[in-house]
Parts: structure tokens; sequence; C-alpha cells
């Protein structure tokens, strides 16, 4: 009789052990990435040359909510815990947006152009890479092009923008990240500039 309440009792211990392992609280983060503050001094003329920040086409592993690793030469691995806090093509398109209204005043840049009564010209992108890398970098590729509104492509150019990361961690990774951003900005600025 005490063997089995001993094992009844084992048995009780273990289902509990197993219990509390599996409701144990992950510890999921989020992150957005760096904002630049946006210049008051926004072109807002009623003749002003407008840019509208269009569709951002994301790689399909990229178009999730889950931070993405490559961590070797052919693996990619996306993180269970470290979790963009909203859709990545969203918030590429608003820092893109804030990023290129501070440094192209004389435009006014917008990432919808309904009741806008000016000509825009339209900036799409595809990202290919905007993610973590094993050599220790924050890659960003892709290609970006500039149409006219009637559909004339104006520019059109890849890119490829690798920032090292400052420490090791995700919360440096996102830093870095934003950098990419910047540095994109600063080179989309450079080649409206020029048109």
């Amino acid at each position: 009789m005490l063997i089995k309440v001993n094992k009844l009792f084992f048995s009780l211990l273990l289902v509990l052990s197993l219990l509390a392992c599996a409701n144990q609280a992950v510890n999921t983060q989020r992150y957005t990435l760096p904002e630049t503050f946006q210049s008051s001094e926004q072109a807002s003329t009623p003749d002003a040359q407008v840019l509208v920040i269009g569709s951002i086409s994301l790689a399909e592993f990229l178009d999730s909510e889950r931070i993405a690793l490559q961590i070797d030469d052919i693996t990619l691995h996306q993180a269970n815990e470290h979790l963009w806090a909203e859709n990545l093509g969203q918030q590429i398109r608003r820092g893109l947006r804030s990023r290129l209204s501070k440094q192209l005043p004389e435009l006014l840049v917008v990432s919808d152009s309904r009741g806008l009564k000016q000509t825009a010209w339209n900036l799409q992108l595809d990202i290919e890479q905007f993610h973590g890398h094993f050599t220790g970098k924050a890659v960003t590729s892709g290609q970006w092009r500039l149409q006219d509104s009637k559909g004339n492509m104006l520019l059109i150019s890849p890119f490829t923008i690798e920032t090292p990361l400052a420490i090791d961690g995700y919360p440096a990774l996102v830093r870095a990240l934003g950098n990419n951003l910047d540095k994109l900005a600063e080179e989309l600025a450079a080649e409206i500039t020029n048109l």
C-alpha cells in the first residue's frame, strides 16, 4: 500500500513539475525601428513637388513579426522571442517618410497621395535583406524605383548597406538596422536632389 501511495505521490509530483515548466512565462521582447525627429520645415506650398512613399515589398522571410538572422552562409533563423512591434514594411515606410522629410525640405513627402492636387513622384522599394548577419553586421539590401505621376521611370537603383553591430544582442541589431535606414534615406535624398 505504501508503495502505491509513493508511486502516486511521485507521479503527481512529476506531473506538477512538468506543468510548472510548461507554464513558465516566455520573455518576449518587441522592437521598433529608431525614429528620427521630423523637421518642422516640411514643404507645404501648393506647388511643392510631392514625393509619395509607395509600396514597400518585403522578401517573404522578412514579412513576419519575427526578427530574422542569417546564422551561416545558407541558414536563416527567425527569432521566437524577439519580435517587431508592428509590421516591418509599415515601420520602414514611416521611417523613410520621416527621414526624407528632414533631408528634402523642399519636397512634400507623404505616405498617401489621396486628396493631393499636385502631381507626385512615387518611390517604391523591394527589400530583399533586412536582418542580422553572422559576421556581426546588420544587412539591408534591395532595389528602389522612382516614378513620375504617369508611371514613367525616373530613377532605379539597387542598394546594399551594412552596419557593424556595436555590441551583441537584438537591441543593437535593431539600432543598426535603423542606421541602415538612415544611410538609405541619405542615398535616396542625394539621387532625388540631382533630378
